[in-house]
């Protein structure tokens, strides 16, 4: 991998790396960019928590030096709620892939995001399930293949910005691991904002999506991601759009009450404590 700077190594376990993931995954461009953010910002590792789930980007707390849960699957949220809760002045993000966080951990998604809780919601999205075999997952594509649809899919596609506008997300974002500039940028921008903030990363794998589809080496496919967005800030895409381009940049910026904030200010008008700060 290339040489990081050192304020960027501060935020990472570099004695671990490289990272487990296949050749040609683009995980590594998200895990790098999260530790730029935290080193641009000068956040205290001490005071970070990264928690996952179960999927490729499961791995990512490994590789940040920070304090880390390593949950299960689709239930990181559960337990980064917990964690808010107790210490509300810990930073906390989730790391979680497209299945884990749509498909068996939908509804935590949805009524996380409803409750507006500060946290910084990192979705790995490359289409598939990678970790557990290549099956078909929310966000596959019509018509493309995978190990449980060698046919085509043909179920619609779960859009994960799309979702998180629904259901109140109020910081609201999509870039690519094609766009190494922008992941940081993006991520900085999640952590900063005092509400449930959600950064859709479409990424690539090249071992089970490119593979069944016919795409290329990683570089190609590289390129399939570039090509797949559009480049459009915050535009609205029709349910009929969604086999087209996707749009990235940020869709939404919301201010309204944070629920850690009226949970504290609900337990001073009753004479209750809450929080260790």
């Amino acid at each position: 991998m290339p040489k990081l700077s050192l304020d960027v190594d501060k935020y990472l376990r570099t004695q671990v790396l490289p990272t487990v993931c296949c050749p040609g995954c683009r995980n590594g461009n998200t895990v790098e960019g999260l530790a730029t953010a935290f080193s641009r910002m000068n956040i205290d590792p001490r005071k970070v928590v990264v928690v996952s789930g179960i999927s490729c980007s499961g791995r990512t707390p490994f590789y940040v030096n920070s304090n880390a849960m390593h949950t299960t699957h689709g239930r990181a949220l559960v337990y980064a709620n917990g964690l808010k809760m107790a210490q509300p002045e810990l930073m906390v993000a989730v790391t979680m892939g497209d299945g884990d966080t749509l498909a068996i951990g939908g509804n935590h998604f949805i009524h996380t995001a409803r409750r507006n809780i500060d946290l910084t919601v990192l979705v790995y999205n490359n289409g598939i399930s990678g970790m557990t075999g290549g099956q078909v997952a929310p966000t596959t594509p019509m018509g493309s293949g995978t190990t449980t649809s060698l046919l085509g899919s043909i179920d619609r596609t779960f859009d994960t910005v799309d979702l998180a506008l629904a259901v109140g997300a109020t910081y609201v974002a999509r870039t690519t691991t094609f766009d190494m500039q922008e992941i940081p940028l993006r991520i900085q921008e999640a952590i900063a904002y005092p509400g449930f903030a959600v950064v859709g990363i479409i990424g690539q794998c090249p071992t089970y999506y490119g593979r069944l589809n016919q795409l290329g080496d990683a570089t190609d496919m590289l390129i399939w991601e570039r090509d797949r967005t559009d480049g459009v800030p915050a535009k609205m895409l029709k349910k009929e759009e969604l086999l087209g381009p996707l749009g990235t940049g940020v869709f939404r910026t919301e201010r309204t009450t944070e629920f850690t904030e009226a949970y504290k200010n609900r337990c001073a008008r009753s004479g209750a404590s809450y929080g260790h700060s």
